[in-house]
């Protein structure tokens, strides 16, 4: 698998047409899976065949069981300089429910042992609107993540998807399905609670320490370029997204064959400005109107001024220097805003 993305890697560098590499992300799967030498092969090749900037952002997600001592000095040394851990929880019992294979004290050990030995660029991922779990249980997961001083945090709520471990216990009325009301209640209680910690709420997934935005899912939302390598990986090049072959075996025969990888999605002036209101409105920043007019001559303001101002009345947006941005009320409601704004 490594020899084949470095393969892909060469066969693709032309791509991003010389564009600044400002960040990399290993990601999917279980990257932290890596040798030492199979990290730093990885990210020699990208530096010989991109143009890779000296103060570029190296991510790499893991799970704590992963994250022993030796392999955290490993990650470090080999250029790594930012961690996504999977945490999830620090209560044991969640931990087991959710079918994660670490503790609440690895978790807790990981961080600290990545803290000690010099790695202070950490997000963690929590999950919340778990069924039957209390508020207070709840508030007490968000006590031990902002103790431990992250300076990143994303939180997700539980999903249940089906022909999945968890949808066929909720078929077979052996889990409770996930309730939007607890759900809701505790992001606003989670987006309170952060901020006052000190954290930016920047996406609505998303909240990080002054100057700690994870500058890779940023560029998502500000429609930068971008390369995906490896099975099912995503690029964008501003006109078309590519999609690679998501089967591993296939992927590396495909590639050994140099056979075409991927599939090619053209994106209409209608894809391009639903992607635009879709990935802005997450942020903070919001959708800019006045690009969306000079850019692709679409009048949003224009068209939708009286749902505008209905949601400006109910306390869902601000308009702000012709920016639509949401308010903590209409970020509950951001999937659907942004789809009575698609063109």
């Amino acid at each position: 698998m490594v020899k084949a993305i470095q393969k892909e890697l060469a066969l693709r560098q032309d791509y991003l047409e010389g564009q600044p590499i400002e960040t990399i992300y290993f990601g999917g799967g279980t990257p932290s899976l890596l040798s030492y030498s199979e990290i730093t092969g990885l990210l020699n090749i990208i530096q010989e065949k991109f143009n890779v900037s000296q103060a570029a952002e190296i991510t790499l997600e893991a799970n704590p069981d992963d994250l022993s001592e030796k392999k955290l000095k490993e990650l470090q040394d080999s250029g790594v300089n930012r961690l996504s851990i999977g945490i999830q929880s620090f209560d044991n019992k969640v931990l087991r429910r959710l079918n994660r294979a670490h503790s609440s004290a690895e978790a807790i050990q990981c961080l600290k042992t990545a803290q000690e030995i010099g790695i202070s660029n950490i997000s963690i991922d929590l999950i919340y609107g778990i069924p039957g779990r209390s508020h207070t249980q709840w508030n007490k997961d968000l006590e031990q993540a902002t103790y431990h001083r992250p300076t990143h945090i994303s939180a997700y709520s539980l999903t249940i998807e089906p022909y999945t471990v968890f949808g066929n216990r909720v078929k077979n009325d052996k889990m409770l399905p996930p309730d939007d009301e607890q759900a809701a209640s505790q992001f606003e209680f989670m987006t309170d609670y952060l901020r006052e910690e000190g954290f930016e709420h920047y996406e609505i997934s998303n909240f990080s320490l002054p100057g700690f935005y994870s500058r890779h899912n940023t560029s998502y939302w500000q429609q930068k370029h971008y390369l995906g390598v490896g099975p099912s990986a995503h690029s964008y090049n501003g006109n078309s997204r590519q999609h690679n072959i998501e089967k591993n075996a296939l992927y590396i025969k495909e590639i050994n064959a140099n056979t075409p990888l991927y599939t090619i999605e053209k994106l209409t002036l209608q894809d391009k400005v639903n992607e635009y209101l879709l990935t802005t409105l997450r942020t903070q920043w919001g959708a800019d109107l006045i690009f969306l007019k000079d850019t692709y001559n679409v009048d949003v303001a224009y068209q939708n001024s009286n749902y505008l101002n209905q949601l400006k009345v109910l306390g869902h947006i601000q308009m702000i220097n012709n920016r639509i941005i949401l308010t903590d009320s209409g970020k509950l409601l951001a999937d659907k805003i942004c789809a009575d704004l698609f063109v």
